[in-house]
């Protein structure tokens, strides 16, 4: 049962409680009345008794068919039920000097003030029951002695402080249950912007994702297959120009296998444009086969390794993670000279670390603005990629002692 049907269940039967506990309160009141009724009461009291009765129960259906009729008023003081809220009291006022026992019925204002009285009557309609219980327990009404007036100022004030005391502190409940409910309505509507911000921020990061892939693939294209074609016109022109059969068909060799490194680049870069090495396995598994074809392409020894946990991720992360991999490799293999490069991906609780290590050149870390000025995507790409996602990207380099790249990222997990 969810909260909002246990608050529906609460509310249901605080209604039925307090349609009929009066019945209730007024037939116990009739019987134990009739019971220690004086044999020898005249007639007229007991005419004046069943009329007042009737009158009361009378009170009750109008009420009942009332409060039936407009269920969302029925906790909500109205001029009715203001006006049935005196009329009983002034019954049970009456039938209390007939009989002390109807101080069960006069009882009913104890439950009901909070609901029927305005806010600034509630303390008055407590008090008018008040008398009329504190006189019936004194004996019954009217007051014949001191002694008695005195027992009644005590049981007065005593009903009285309690019940003033109970409606204080249904109040305070009242105002915190109120004060609740603001707080969760603020809340699910802070949830909701917070889910149409992050629904435009996604928009946005794809939206920038996308240029930034454009600005990848045009420096790539620059970097590598624009190259390897530069490359290809150079030794046929040199099989055009020279004589020597033999020379020739070296330097055809060698525009053949320029060739077919530029195909293979412009196939991993469109491979990259989405990352389709993820729709059939996970990240590690993925990044296992990224280093391992690429040391098998570049002859450089390459490691991957997995420290924790292994968890799935959510399709954003594991694809920018991929992808920094794989420009980081793309960097050693053009730039470092590396004989052994190092890839480790670390599950940390709630984050996740992708260590990328070489052994090759290094380079001066004040120097890379100007080389990525130059044209090469780089460091700053993988760095945009990373803070795109919540993350970080720190590099640790020196010329002739390597490269140590380490990205951080939160762990948001498939199903968030």
């Amino acid at each position: 049962m969810t909260g909002t049907e246990v608050d529906s269940d609460i509310d249901r039967r605080w209604e039925q409680l307090h349609t009929w506990v009066p019945y209730g309160f007024l037939g116990i009141s009739i019987v134990l009345g009739i019971a220690t009724a004086d044999p020898h009461t005249g007639p007229a009291k007991w005419y004046t008794a069943w009329s007042l009765i009737g009158a009361g129960v009378a009170l009750q259906l109008w009420w009942h068919g009332t409060r039936s009729r407009r269920p969302d008023r029925g906790r909500t003081p109205t001029p009715a039920g203001t006006a049935y809220y005196v009329v009983r009291w002034a019954l049970a006022f009456v039938l209390t000097w007939l009989s002390p026992f109807f101080a069960f019925y006069a009882a009913s204002g104890y439950m009901d003030a909070d609901e029927l009285l305005p806010r600034r009557w509630r303390r008055l309609g407590l008090l008018a029951s008040a008398v009329t219980v504190a006189g019936a327990q004194t004996g019954g009404m009217p007051l014949r002695s001191v002694i008695q007036w005195l027992v009644f100022g005590v049981l007065l004030f005593a009903n009285s402080a309690l019940q003033m005391g109970i409606a204080h502190l249904t109040e305070q409940e009242k105002q915190r249950s109120a004060e609740r409910t603001e707080t969760i309505a603020a809340l699910r509507q802070a949830l909701d912007e917070n889910a149409a911000l992050h629904a435009q921020l996604l928009v946005q990061a794809r939206e920038a994702g996308v240029a930034d892939e454009r600005r990848r693939l045009a420096a790539e294209i620059h970097d590598t297959i624009a190259q390897g074609l530069a490359g290809i016109i150079a030794q046929l022109q040199v099989v055009i120009n020279t004589p020597d059969p033999a020379m020739a068909e070296d330097h055809v060799g060698r525009a053949l296998a320029l060739a077919r490194h530029s195909l293979g680049e412009a196939r991993r870069s469109v491979h990259n444009l989405a990352p389709v090495a993820l729709e059939h396995d996970g990240l590690p598994e993925a990044l296992k086969k990224t280093v391992g074809e690429w040391g098998e392409r570049t002859g450089i020894r390459a490691e991957f390794t997995v420290t924790g946990t292994a968890e799935q991720l959510h399709e954003e992360v594991a694809a920018t993670l991929l992808r920094i991999v794989q420009e980081a490799l793309s960097n050693a293999a053009r730039h470092a000279q590396a004989s052994r490069v190092g890839v480790t991906l670390s599950y940390l609780g709630e984050e996740v670390i992708l260590d990328i290590r070489d052994d090759g050149t290094g380079f001066d870390l004040l120097a890379v603005p100007a080389r990525s000025r130059a044209g090469g995507f780089g460091l700053d790409g993988m760095r945009a990629r990373a803070e795109r996602i919540a993350g970080s990207l720190t590099v640790e380099s020196e010329p002739g002692l390597g490269t140590a790249l380490s990205a951080r990222v939160p762990l948001v997990r498939h199903d968030s």
